[in-house]
């Protein structure tokens, strides 16, 4: 003769599984880490630099900048024209495929592929001033 539990017992452990797996689908993935972001942004440091001559535009403080905005760089038309704002959905944009994003800008850069990297980097130049 097999042993039926209390229905009680059967509802609290539906409700408890169900607890769990809520848990599991509501866990936020992995936050970006915006030290890592340093670590990849050293690939883009060779073009965008503070240095005498830089290759591109200085990126410090380019979190929520209009594009095309820095008065002391010289940017293709195609940079002028975008006319975008660098919030983090268009760095996220650019970064993976700057050709697709503002067509004929002049950074030979074919983007990031890692959508980790993109998010850490995304990280780091929110909080680089």
């Amino acid at each position: 003769m097999q042993r039926q539990l209390p229905t009680v017992l059967i509802s609290m452990r539906i409700l408890g599984s169900a607890s769990v797996a809520a848990c599991l689908v509501a866990t936020p993935a992995a936050a970006a880490d915006a030290e890592r972001g340093k670590a990849v942004f050293q690939t883009c440091a060779a073009c965008h630099n503070d240095g005498a001559n830089p290759l591109g535009p200085n990126l410090k403080g380019v979190y929520g900048r209009k594009s095309g905005a820095l008065e002391d760089y010289r940017y293709s038309p195609a940079m002028m024209r975008a006319n975008l704002v660098w919030d983090e959905p268009n760095l996220k944009s650019y970064i993976a495929y700057p050709q697709s994003r503002v067509k004929g800008n002049r950074m030979p850069f074919g983007g990031i592929t890692d959508s980790k990297d993109i998010d850490d980097v995304v990280a780091f130049l929110k909080g680089y001033k």
